[in-house]
């Protein structure tokens, strides 16, 4: 059996496997923020960005990488 190749090798730049654990924590955080603004007749909601900083979290994003052998490339 052959193994299947990366169309586009776009990897995270770290070692980090996923953000899902950060990004359920700020969406809860904002959630929380949205719920107390609301009951307080205060429609000025904030936004995710003001929330959570992404710059914090363990990914730093993602990028193309040309540099990678073959075994590299496989999933």
């Amino acid at each position: 059996m052959s193994n299947s190749k990366r169309k586009h090798p776009i990897l995270p730049n770290c070692l980090a496997v996923s953000e899902k654990a950060e990004k359920q924590l700020a969406n809860r955080k904002l959630r929380r923020l949205v719920k107390e603004k609301l009951s307080d007749s205060n429609y000025e909601l904030p936004d995710l960005k003001e929330v959570a900083s992404n710059w914090n979290w363990p990914k730093d994003g993602k990028s193309y990488r040309s540099d990678l052998t073959n075994k590299q490339i496989t999933k």
